[in-house]
């Protein structure tokens, strides 16, 4: 970024990097504020695209004024750099709680559940229907309250967009990519309310395709809950978005009334002082914590609001996200972007691995989506994850301490003293494998006649080397993978923590005879959290 920094703020520490830019945590001088810096690489500030998306993912962002909704403060844009600069909020991702304590018990579930619902809501009163709930898009503060992040797939309200989101928690209609609706929020809201409740995901699946069948057609586990909130479940989780609660202020509304009756008046303050105390469990999680932080800002997003020159949608699966910049690698966001390819003939429509493309595992995370560093999400994407996640968290604190607790140095010129009875040597501690948290497909387009181009976004645990895989397919028929295309491409990752992978393949088949579709199939190795990423676009000369 050539040394570039936002006029007017000193900068204490840096909170994650990646390919997408990096996230510092920085001071307002004339203010004293702590703020979160988002800068966007040189590489994909050239890219006129993803700049037009970094704007706009600010101007939407900027258009809701809401305590439960991370705040933008300013986006600042020079000759030699692009950055967006955020409220820092010290609290971790919902996920690090649910994976660390498991269930939070009824009442913190319903303080999340409310607080996350009135963000959803300031968003519908916008016009705008976020489609990527879920626990990795909640920040938790450390008083206990909570904040809703990456808007990464958002649209308009009665939009029809391709099949994006988290199959873990995405709703029916989501699946068939009918129109976006509140609904469709407050049934992710829901399903997460219920992972709060049980520590566990009401469905569960090993391929995007049962995932799909499940919350199309499988029971609602309500029975699996308190009775008192079993209702709620009912309700929020109803097939039929018509047999849901219309917004997501409607929803609150009722939550209020059966919470109430089922736990008293003092239920909030309760669940949020239980929720406190399951922040201060993971205090290195804060982004507040001294001393680096093991997080990166390769892919999240957040996208809010509509803005001047209407909706925007686009390459979101690898642009950084600006919602929230959490600096923890408890925070996985992925995001599943969709390109908008119109309905000329010679554009072209993309839909991304959220739908039932690839055959991949998503037990164990998001598929896709994340800030940013825009999280891909994977929900189909990989979020994708991605979705850094700026839910720009952290109390600036001045730089990095040294560690007290690190053992002294001594002179090497000076012997150890010599004991009659050594001690063994102390046993190293196991080395934890590398992982891949977030793999999301996006950009997958028809340049030529027979060539194809697109990226794969990759977000692991640590700079250890991974495998990435991809493999093209050509089918005649939509949302079908057909016959594979050519051999695999295989790639070696290694030294960072995310990776942008671009991809381009020349086809055997055209679409010169009939209506084609190609699709881009990836897989790492390890398996990402989320499985398999894909995502296929149309070809010219099929309309």
């Amino acid at each position: 970024m050539d040394g570039w920094t936002v006029p007017g703020y000193r900068e204490s520490r840096e909170l994650g990097s990646g390919a997408s830019g990096r996230v510092v945590l920085a001071v307002h001088e004339a203010t004293g504020t702590p703020v979160a810096v988002k800068y966007l690489s040189d590489e994909l500030r050239a890219d006129e695209g993803f700049l037009r998306e970094f704007r706009a993912e600010a101007r939407l962002l900027g258009s809701l004024d809401t305590p439960y909704v991370v705040r933008l403060y300013e986006y600042v844009e020079s000759p030699r750099g692009a950055a967006i600069v955020m409220e820092v909020v010290d609290g971790i991702a919902l996920r690090a709680l649910l994976r660390q304590e498991g269930a939070t018990g009824p009442e913190a579930a319903l303080v999340v559940l409310k607080g996350s619902l009135l963000g959803l809501a300031a968003a519908h009163a916008s016009g705008i229907v976020h489609r990527d709930y879920k626990p990795e898009n909640v920040l938790v503060a450390a008083d206990g309250s909570s904040k809703l992040v990456d808007f990464g797939i958002a649209v308009r309200s009665g939009a029809t967009p391709e099949v994006a989101g988290t199959p873990l928690y995405m709703a029916p209609e989501q699946w068939s990519g009918a129109p976006a609706s509140p609904a469709t929020d407050v049934y992710a809201a829901t399903a997460t309310f219920y992972e709060c409740l049980t520590g566990q995901r009401p469905y569960s699946g090993e391929t995007f395709a049962e995932l799909a069948v499940k919350h199309i057609t499988a029971p609602i586990p309500a029975e699996n809950v308190a009775e008192p909130v079993r209702e709620l479940i009912r309700h929020g989780m109803a097939k039929d978005p018509a047999g849901r609660p219309p917004t997501a202020e409607l929803f609150v509304a009722e939550l209020d009334t059966v919470a109430g009756a089922a736990y008293g008046p003092d239920w909030e303050e309760r669940g949020q002082r239980r929720l406190a105390a399951l922040v201060a469990l993971l205090p290195l999680l804060l982004p507040s914590a001294q001393g680096a932080s093991a997080g990166t800002t390769s892919l999240a997003r957040t996208v809010l609001g509509g803005g001047p020159g209407g909706w925007l949608t686009g390459r979101r699966g690898l642009l950084a996200g600006v919602g929230a910049l959490v600096a923890v690698g408890a925070l996985a966001v992925t995001a599943v972007a969709t390109e908008d390819g119109g309905s000329s003939p010679a554009r072209t429509a993309a839909t991304t691995s959220a739908s039932p493309l690839a055959a991949g595992s998503t037990e164990g995370g998001a598929p896709t989506s994340a800030p940013g560093t825009e999280s891909a999400s994977p929900s189909a994407s990989a979020s994708p994850s991605a979705s850094v996640s700026p839910s720009a968290s952290a109390s600036a604190s001045a730089g990095a301490s040294p560690d007290p607790t690190a053992a002294p140095t001594t002179d090497p010129g000076t012997p150890a003293p010599a004991t009659s009875d050594p001690s063994p040597p102390p046993t190293s501690p196991p080395v934890e494998p590398v992982a891949v948290s977030d793999l999301a497909v996006s950009g997958v387009r028809q340049f030529g006649p027979m060539e194809a181009d697109g990226q794969v976004a990759v977000r692991t645990s640590k700079p250890d080397a991974v495998t990435l895989t991809v493999t093209w397919y050509v089918s005649q028929t939509k949302g079908q993978l057909g016959s594979q295309d050519g051999a695999s491409a295989t790639y070696k990752l290694q030294g960072s923590t995310s990776y942008t992978q671009p991809l381009k393949h020349t086809f055997a088949v055209s679409g010169s005879e009939g209506c084609y579709y190609w699709s881009a199939v990836a897989t790492t190795s390890p398996a990402a959290a989320g499985g398999a990423s894909s995502q296929q676009t149309q070809t010219r000369g099929c309309f």
